[in-house]
């Protein structure tokens, strides 16, 4: 339990700073899309040697795992990152955040609906005491703005992120975290690849410098902060939480710690 706990804090405070990196290259004139593609194939490639080591002697786990890793990086992974990041396209980075992590709401009737696990009252309680301690900790009523558009990618973003911590519980344990977020990121990155190569997502990105937390700094650093911080430390943390804490757990753990690290990169992106 304690060790699921730590991951799902780590997992949690990782994947918080993913809106302020994405922030900085958006603005910079990347699309969401080519954003989305640089994070996860970078990071893909930083898990590919440990992947590797880590499957020694239990290939067949990948295999046994193949639809439902495909699944998890076309939607867990390049679906998640492509609607957030179109979110806070529209959105302040707080509100994109507060609308995703409704997928909370949506891994409990799930479980309900698909299980037959009825939450108990203090389920119920818990899911409604995350989003009304999110609507407070992200400032909604203090002048954040909101475009139907951003609302709806980020409700897409909720339904995706829904769907990781499920799938992130349900692949066989046999499979390393490692290996399977590596597998789902080469998956979600190839999907997206195609997406943009037919022309059904924009693909563009600029090579200079961008603004980062107030400073100007080269485009390298938000994607290496993508890639590795927001990506892969924070999916292999995240599934591994997932698997030992169970997937409703796990996401409210989730939710409260980003509430707070949320908060902060809201701020800091905006001012």
């Amino acid at each position: 339990m304690r060790t699921g706990l730590a991951l799902a804090l780590l997992s949690a405070a990782t994947f918080s700073t993913s809106g302020s990196f994405a922030r900085s290259l958006t603005g910079a004139g990347w699309s969401p899309a080519a954003a989305a593609t640089a994070r996860i194939s970078a990071a893909a490639l930083l898990l590919a040697a440990p992947a590797i080591i880590s499957l020694r002697g239990r290939w067949q786990s990948l295999w046994r795992n193949a639809a439902m890793i495909s699944i998890y990086g076309v939607i867990a992974v390049a679906g998640a990152q492509l609607f957030y990041f179109n979110a806070i396209q529209h959105l302040s980075v707080g509100v994109a955040l507060l609308l995703e992590y409704c997928g909370t709401v949506l891994v409990v009737g799930w479980m309900w609906v698909r299980h037959g696990h009825k939450p108990r009252r203090l389920t119920g309680a818990g899911s409604a005491v995350a989003i009304v301690g999110l609507l407070f900790v992200l400032d909604l009523f203090g002048g954040a703005r909101l475009d139907p558009i951003g609302v709806l990618w980020g409700l897409a973003a909720a339904f995706a992120l829904a769907t990781y911590f499920v799938l992130s519980s349900q692949v066989d344990n046999d499979l390393p975290p490692v290996a399977m977020a590596c597998a789902a990121m080469t998956v979600g990155a190839g999907a997206l690849l195609g997406l943009g190569a037919v022309g059904l997502v924009p693909m563009h990105a600029s090579f200079g410098a961008v603004d980062l937390l107030g400073r100007r700094v080269s485009w390298l650093v938000p994607v290496l902060g993508l890639s590795l911080v927001a990506a892969a430390i924070a999916y292999v943390a995240g599934i591994g939480a997932a698997r030992r804490l169970g997937p409703k757990l796990a996401t409210f753990v989730l939710t409260f710690r980003t509430s707070r690290t949320g908060y902060l990169g809201n701020y800091r992106c905006c001012v």
